[in-house]
């Protein structure tokens, strides 16, 4: 086939490029009409060339639907805060009208030694005299919901206790009295509750922070904390938030999540799940890096299920979350200042101490600071199998943080003798990231080899490539192994994994 689309020794010589057929005469025949312009201005000389895709490019369907979801997405309007409507309005209503007397005819000292079943059962006949008294008539449902919403307002986080009673979300971010947004399957959608107003909001959040000590207010308008059940806990206050008191609640799974569960979720395969098993059983040196809500924090407790039950573990966070699936485990905290601006306890400060406290292993929360070149001290100090999170976009990034991070202390020494510490001390990165599709996801194993020059040497372990993405904005993609001997191999080996290690990665 010639480049013409004319198989060459076939019906006589080719006409010149360019030159137009000639057009039949009136007695001739009409000529064809058709759709297609090549057809009629170049008849069957020039026939029309059929759109192949090429590996990687776009179809038109794809790339209209592209276009079409941007045009969407530019006229789009914004979402109007959340009404309560229906059912829970009516009981919002009642419980605005029942509140005023029910604290005229109750101890607040006598109702803060009771637990919340123990007040249920004496508010139920004080709320049936307030009920009697408004003239107003419920159901047992609606009794029974009132009781709840106000036991709740008195001992509980009020609105709050609905959205975190619910083990489906994971997220809470309270913009101000009117906007609350949760997460569910990694999609963000605004929750149907709304607080009476800014001084409603301010008390629940104070009410959390005092919890565990804390305080916010104006002088200090900024706060971490923690619930009971290890939720973590961000209040921010005006000043600082101009749209109202800001509270970000983070839950974790009540049940212990393991690394075999997150492959059964896919956000790893088996060889990616045998390799991490490995590097946790052979006290291997694991920085897990990642954005926020990627899973840092839960990719680390899975881990800890590998440490030996025999080992000493220390964890030290700035809000205790972490929940080791270890018998022998020491959580510590630090401490904020107190109103004179003493006292304080920094992850640093709590890392030195650690190293007096005989552990096997030293787990940091995260690192956003100086307190780094305190943990690459104890990893390179005979605390083998250290552990710790930091916010990076991937493993590179991740070196070059820390980098920073013990830059930014106090400490006089040259950025190549902080690689080398870097190099010599960090084993493994587990880079984890969140996509759009909610999904979350180990994109690398990487495994830090050691130095060359100035530069920190690395090897890519897995990589998870993208591939494509259905109709429902379901990511799809490989997990793809790096094909190469592993640098910690020697490790693997002191304790009897080198054999499965070697397999994992190739």
């Amino acid at each position: 086939m010639s480049a013409f689309g004319k198989k060459p020794g076939m019906g006589g010589s080719r006409p010149s490029f360019g030159v137009a057929r000639p057009m039949g005469g009136g007695g001739g025949k009409k000529p064809v009409e058709t759709e297609d312009r090549h057809t009629q201005s170049g008849g069957e000389q020039f026939p029309a060339i059929e759109s192949v895709e090429l590996p990687g490019t776009p179809s038109p369907s794809k790339e209209k639907d592209a276009m079409s979801r941007l045009a969407d997405r530019a006229s789009a309007l914004n979402d109007a805060p959340a009404e309560v409507e229906g059912f829970e309005a009516s009981v919002h209503k009642i419980k605005e009208q029942v509140l005023p007397r029910l604290l005229e005819r109750v101890d607040p000292e006598a109702a803060a030694t009771l637990n919340k079943e123990e007040l249920t059962e004496e508010f139920r006949p004080i709320i049936l005299e307030v009920l009697a008294e408004l003239k107003l008539t419920l159901n047992r449902r609606e009794q029974f919901v009132l009781e709840k919403v106000l036991v709740d307002e008195l001992l509980g986080f009020g609105p709050l206790e609905e959205l975190l009673s619910d083990p489906e979300i994971s997220d809470i971010m309270v913009n101000g009295p009117a906007q609350t947004y949760i997460e569910k399957s990694g999609k963000l959608q605004i929750a149907p509750i709304q607080f009476r107003d800014e001084e409603h909001l301010f008390q629940i959040a104070q009410r959390i922070v005092n919890q565990v000590g804390r305080r916010v207010d104006q002088t200090t308008p900024l706060a971490d904390a923690r619930l009971k059940d290890g939720s973590r806990v961000n209040v921010i206050v005006p000043p600082l938030s101009l749209r109202g008191t800001a509270i970000s609640i983070r839950k974790f799974s009540e049940k212990p999540i393991t690394l075999d569960m997150l492959k059964n979720w896919g956000a790893m395969d088996e060889k990616m799940c045998t390799a991490l098993k490995i590097a946790g059983a052979c006290r291997m040196n694991i920085v897990i890096s990642g954005g926020t809500g990627s899973g840092k924090t839960t990719m680390l407790n899975a881990l800890s299920k590998m440490i030996d039950p025999g080992e000493r573990v220390l964890t030290i966070e700035d809000a205790a979350e972490l929940r080791l699936q270890q018998p022998h485990w020491l959580p510590l905290e630090t401490r904020p200042p107190n109103l004179e601006g003493q006292g304080a306890i920094t992850i640093g400060d709590l890392v030195k101490n650690a190293l007096r406290m005989r552990p096997d292993r030293i787990i940091l929360g995260e690192i956003r600071g100086a307190e780094c070149f305190d943990l690459l001290a104890a990893m390179n100090t005979g605390h083998d199998g250290s552990m710790c999170t930091l916010h990076a976009n991937n493993p590179r990034e991740c070196l070059g943080r820390m980098e920073n991070m013990i830059l930014m202390g106090d400490i006089k020494i040259p950025k190549e003798a902080i690689s080398r510490q870097i190099a010599e001390s960090v084993d493994i990165i587990v880079q984890i990231k969140r996509l759009r599709d909610g999904s979350r996801r180990v994109t690398h194993i990487t495994e830090v080899i050691g130095m060359e020059g100035d530069v920190i040497v690395t090897q890519e372990l897995f990589k998870f490539e993208y591939r494509s993405e259905d109709d429902n904005g379901k990511i799809a993609g490989e997990y793809v192994p790096g094909g190469v001997r592993p640098y910690t191999l020697e490790k693997a080996r002191q304790f009897g994994f080198d054999q499965p290690f070697l397999e994992a990665c190739l």
